[in-house]
């Protein structure tokens, strides 16, 4: 009975990790948990006499608390992807983080801190899923290239977060989550001896950390 069990328990954690319908990192939350809760549920189930049953009972429950925090960001990180495509916005999970990029050449015009009109529609995209997803804590970073002084450098950057988060706010968004700050050119993710990287370091990110207790 227990070999049977436990060939049951990793086919149900390989089903789980196949699974991309939410993303890999919400299949691979519920296959661990479906194994850690069999385990647990087992020790459980044999103090009570029945190991077998005791082991489907935390298989099953393990399953929905790995779904938590990577299935609340995968539906994000999906929403976010679909309505941002065909600009020039990038999504990225970095663990339990998102990150949305973008470049700063096609949200602002050169030396403002306005946002361009042209952009509204996808930080409409963004301020909907972000509204829609109160569990979330929000920080706006802006980021120029090394080019100019550094001082209006670093308050350009620092208006243009701004900017973003105001209208963030605008569209729903609750402003206790959110908070902004300018680097200047202290982080850049190119090199800034051509135009190609520093028109990748011109850009502004939005982070999102998911504060859900699984």
């Amino acid at each position: 009975m227990k070999k049977i069990i436990t060939a049951c328990v990793v086919s149900l954690a390989l089903t789980g990790c196949a699974g991309q319908s939410k993303g890999t990192n919400t299949a691979i939350g519920t296959g661990v948990g479906a194994v850690a809760g069999t385990a647990i549920g087992a020790g459980i189930g044999a103090i009570a006499g029945d190991a077998g049953k005791g082991a489907w009972i935390g298989a099953a429950a393990g399953a929905v608390l790995g779904t938590g925090v990577g299935y609340y960001l995968a539906n994000q990180e999906e929403e976010l992807k679909a309505g941002l495509q065909g600009t020039d916005v990038q999504v990225q999970r970095q663990g339990d983080d998102l990150n949305v990029v973008m470049p700063g050449n096609v949200a602002f015009a050169s030396g403002s801190a306005n946002i361009s009109s042209s952009f509204y529609p996808a930080l409409n995209s963004v301020a909907n899923v972000l509204a829609k997803s109160p569990d979330t804590s929000i920080t706006i970073s802006g980021h120029t290239d090394s080019k100019g002084n550094p001082n209006a450098n670093l308050q350009l950057s620092k208006n243009r977060a701004d900017s973003v988060a105001r209208y963030l706010v605008s569209k729903g968004v609750g402003s206790q989550r959110i908070q902004t700050v300018g680097y200047g050119d202290a982080y850049p993710v190119a090199s800034n001896d051509n135009e190609a990287g520093r028109s990748k370091n011109r850009r502004v990110e939005i982070k999102i950390h998911s504060t859900r207790q699984q």
